[in-house]
């Protein structure tokens, strides 16, 4: 492919009329189309067909068919190609070591939206000058990703998503450095990935890497970028102190050490939870917890053992990728496979406003726990009157009797179609004077949650996986 990359002007009049206009509602560019460096100028030509750069291209493109068998990897490549803003950071918050989100991190994603909204922009006039043929279209094969509609006739160079995953990469690093390495890592991957999809060839993704640094280095040119990189940058330390380990996990234990004679049963490695999918976060069913919340559940296991008892335990320490699983399925009014079985009384509009589910959960900071209690010779979980993740009224630690005083209310057990008998209630009671014996409170929700008193963390999220 050999075009003349400067003598373009009537071209340039076509691409003034394709560039994309600016809807309302989308983040503002900190510069303007023509304010930005010009990638084809800039940019070498994508290889000639003939050239031993475009058989590299097809020799990428035979490996990344090689890698599709591979379940994990296509799986990634298929969370890389949806392109929206929300969906490249959720993959970047974990190495970045913070969950990024409108509602959490709001001077974060300004930033990354805006900047991102910036540099899109340059790709548009390469793509339309050169109409690169994709891979998926020379080989009339179909792509891992199921894009060959969206995509077909679109040029290819440069590749879009690896040019907004690197920028975003630069951006991350910037305010995390000591993350630099994991960031840059996840987002090398992310450009892999368009060609394992078969969207993009070699070329087009290696360019689209200069790409980004050239749009990134103009941003730091921009007063407003510079102002609200500044801002960013302060919300990041403010979430997430500078004396925490690089991700934090140095500061947990697991469990099943911590604890020896507890029962595990983590739900959201299942699929039998509230949502009916494994939780993002949860690689290993397994249960962690901040050394101090550990070492005071431990009292609790050696003092409800005496009594005849084992703790089971359903849920510790959840990463914040995991909560925000949770905020997207509960505003997917469609998705209610799970209804009968954990809410079958409510509506899903109404979890948010009762509180239900949240943005933030005490989970994400290390010291807070689910469970239950078992008898110890038969193995059986004690009749708590209502399971794990109900949601409803029939959860509250003061249904149908009043904890702090241990009064069973026979009258309100009558009242209620689902009420607990007082054999119920007093399971209940067991265990939470267990744990208010050792240093946990509870909460008024859910009799099965317990959130250490002096937790080490009391302002801090985190988001490294369950593993």
């Amino acid at each position: 492919m050999k075009l003349s990359r400067y003598s373009f002007a009537a071209a340039a009049l076509v691409l003034a009329s394709i560039l994309p206009v600016r809807a309302q509602g989308d983040p503002e560019p900190f510069f303007t189309t023509k304010e930005l460096p010009d990638l084809i100028r800039s940019l070498p030509a994508p290889p000639d067909t003939l050239s031993a750069a475009f058989t590299y291209d097809i020799m990428r493109y035979m490996w990344g068919k090689t890698q599709r068998p591979d379940s994990a990897r296509a799986a990634m490549a298929r969370r890389d190609a949806v392109w929206n803003y929300g969906a490249l950071l959720g993959e970047l918050s974990e190495p970045f070591g913070l969950a990024i989100s409108e509602e959490a991190t709001p001077e974060i994603w300004a930033l990354m939206t805006r900047s991102l909204a910036t540099t899109d922009q340059m790709r548009v006039a390469p793509k339309a000058f050169y109409h690169r043929k994709r891979p998926f279209e020379r080989f009339h094969e179909a792509m891992l990703t199921g894009e060959e509609k969206e995509l077909s006739g679109e040029g290819s160079y440069p590749s879009g998503h690896t040019m907004r995953g690197w920028t975003a990469a630069l951006l991350l690093a910037e305010i995390n450095p000591s993350a630099a390495d994991a960031i840059y890592a996840r987002a090398w991957e992310y450009g892999e990935s368009r060609v394992i999809a078969g969207a993009h060839w070699q070329s087009d993704v290696d360019a689209s890497r200069v790409a980004a640094s050239i749009g990134y280095s103009r941003l730091q040119t921009s007063p407003a970028f510079r102002a609200q990189m500044a801002r960013a940058c302060k919300e990041f330390r403010r979430l997430r102190p500078a004396a925490l380990p690089a991700d934090g996990r140095d500061a947990f234990v697991l469990l099943t050490e911590a604890v020896p004679d507890a029962i595990f049963e983590i739900r959201y490695f299942s699929t039998y939870n509230f949502v009916g999918d494994r939780i993002d976060g949860y690689l290993a069913p397994v249960a962690l917890m901040t050394r101090q919340a550990a070492d005071s559940l431990r009292a609790v296991s050696d003092d409800v053992m005496r009594l005849g008892y084992r703790l089971k335990i359903y849920d510790a320490y959840r990463p914040q990728m995991a909560v925000d699983h949770f905020v997207r399925w509960a505003r997917d009014r469609r998705d209610i496979r799970m209804k009968e079985s954990f809410y079958p009384d409510l509506n899903k509009n109404v979890l948010f406003p009762r509180g239900y589910i949240a943005l933030k959960s005490g989970h994400t900071r290390g010291s807070t726990v689910d469970l239950t209690l078992l008898d110890a010779v038969s193995g059986k979980e004690l009749d708590m009157g209502g399971t794990f993740d109900w949601f409803g009224p029939e959860s509250h630690p003061d249904f149908c009797g009043n904890p702090d005083t241990g009064v069973y209310d026979a009258a309100a057990a009558a009242r209620s179609p689902k009420g607990l008998s007082e054999e119920q209630f007093r399971h209940r009671l067991i265990l939470r004077e267990a744990m208010l014996r050792h240093g946990f409170k509870p909460l008024d929700e859910e009799w099965w949650h317990f959130t250490l008193r002096n937790e080490p963390f009391p302002d801090t999220y985190f988001n490294f996986p369950v593993e």
